[in-house]
């Protein structure tokens, strides 16, 4: 008996010097903070007490369609075990965005985050304001007299304000509004890349494009640069806001789901980064002859956008859904609750 509990304590000792590089191995890359790859889309972080069949109660109106949240939500073994700092996504967009997942050990809770959209594109969207912004500076050549100014790319700015060096500017120009948009809005700018200055003399400075979204030209002018957050929180409206799509960035004359637009509400009108719109078509019948009245058709839906920056007047939105194409004019509406 004594002699096979030590044979057995042998093979236990010999499998463990054995696997023990491996194990240490295996845990040393345990320790490493995993990366989950996530899409431009809406999510949510678990809190304590979620499941999945309260989110999709939650987000989804029907708590029967965890199933398919799960399916969604590949790297959730077990749908009955999911844990607080989770993120769950709902809708997703094939725009990869790469997000470290940090080790809360020791930390302090983690707070209550709400819902947000995810969106990686957000420094390159512009905005329309009745008056153009004052620019800082301008591009007037490029060095090694490029055709294509792009990423990498030395400019040389003549300076409107003066500018230090290792300071960011977006750079975007002006693009009058065509009458008959009948906007009261006269100016698009429309963001084509960042720089960065890098060296400065008097009168003119020397700035390396570090961010490229669009073609960039000489001409083009200089703001200073702001970064933005791509996580866009969901917010509800409150009150029915009525406007329509002014055009696309792109000037496209059929806009579809991932088009960026500008409608006709902003701040002033209660809207905010985060809200979603219906857009909608609405004919009226034919008029009454009797009442000399023509009511409206039901409203046929042409999708959903998600507003991403307010200005005053205007928001740039995106279009998150399109059931049939879409033009500039189209009605929109305010989702509500």
């Amino acid at each position: 008996m004594f002699y096979k509990i030590k044979i057995h304590i042998l093979i236990v000792l010999s499998l463990f010097f054995v696997l023990y590089p491996t194990l240490c191995s295996f845990a040393g890359e345990q320790e490493k903070p995993l990366e989950y790859k996530y899409k431009t889309g809406i999510y949510y972080t678990v809190q304590k007490g979620d499941t999945l069949w309260d989110l999709s109660n939650k987000f989804l109106d029907s708590p029967w369609v965890w199933p398919d949240l799960w399916k969604e939500n590949n790297y959730i073994h077990n749908p009955h075990r999911i844990y607080p700092g989770q993120r769950i996504s709902f809708y997703v967009q094939e725009d990869p965005v790469y997000v470290k997942k940090t080790n809360h050990v020791g930390k302090k809770p983690l707070e209550k985050k709400e819902p947000y959209y995810l969106y990686s594109k957000i420094d390159s969207i512009g905005f329309i304001k009745k008056k153009s912004v004052m620019p800082h500076g301008s591009i007037f050549n490029v060095k090694e007299g490029k055709e294509m100014i792009s990423h990498g790319d030395l400019v040389y700015i003549k300076q409107m304000v003066p500018m230090e060096i290792g300071s960011k500017y977006t750079v975007y120009r002006t693009i009058k509004i065509k009458k008959e948009t009948r906007s009261s809005e006269k100016f698009q700018h429309y963001l084509t890349g960042v720089v960065e200055i890098t060296q400065k003399q008097p009168d003119v400075v020397l700035a390396k494009v570090v961010k490229s979204f669009r073609a960039i030209e000489t001409e083009d002018l200089l703001i200073p640069y702001k970064e933005r957050s791509p996580q866009i929180i969901l917010k509800e409206t409150r009150k029915r806001i009525d406007g329509k799509i002014i055009l696309s960035e792109e000037n496209e004359s059929i806009m579809g789901e991932g088009s960026i637009a500008f409608i006709d509400k902003g701040n002033k009108d209660c809207v905010r980064p985060g809200q979603k719109f219906s857009i909608y078509y609405q004919e009226k019948k034919k008029l009454d002859k009797k009442t000399n009245k023509a009511d409206l058709l039901p409203p046929v839906d042409l999708g959903t956008l998600l507003v991403l920056h307010t200005e005053n007047s205007t928001a740039t939105v995106l279009v998150t859904q399109s059931e049939k194409d879409i033009y500039p004019g189209a009605k929109i509406c305010s989702l509500l609750p």
